[in-house]
């Protein structure tokens, strides 16, 4: 199917997604400097840090629903499903401290490799939305 052939709603739903995975990068390195200024600045900027991830858990969960309004590959809605998923992962290893020491060690591991999983999402959804490139269905 030609750009011009494509309809409005897929283009809705591909644009959004994208914008939407640029949005929780930027999230991701908010939330990594907010855990920066609590460990070297200031151990009350925790409350920030804690805080501020109720304003972006929700994005995976729109990037979800975008992926089948755009009709998107299937690499979109499992990565998306991926992040959903790590969220819940950090909330773990987070609350997890006084019974699993090691598991919340864990936490800042599981950051990389959100940032790593998002930066590869975002790239995929603005070459597929934006450059009209060929990619690999991962």
């Amino acid at each position: 199917m030609e750009k011009k052939d494509e309809p409005q709603r897929f283009r809705v739903g591909k644009i959004s997604f994208a914008l939407l995975c640029s949005l929780f990068v930027c999230c991701i390195v908010a939330q990594v400097f907010l855990a920066g200024l609590a460990v070297f600045v200031n151990p009350s900027n925790w409350a920030f840090h804690e805080g501020f991830v109720h304003l972006f858990e929700v994005i995976p969960v729109l990037m979800l629903v975008m992926s089948f309004v755009g009709k998107l590959p299937r690499w979109a809605m499992w990565q998306s499903l991926v992040l959903f998923g790590l969220i819940f992962v950090m909330y773990f290893t987070a609350n997890i401290t006084s019974i699993l020491p090691w598991a919340a060690a864990a936490h800042p591991v599981i950051a990389v490799m959100f940032f790593w999983l998002s930066i590869t999402l975002h790239r995929k959804a603005w070459r597929m939305t934006f450059i009209q490139k060929p990619i690999e269905n991962v």
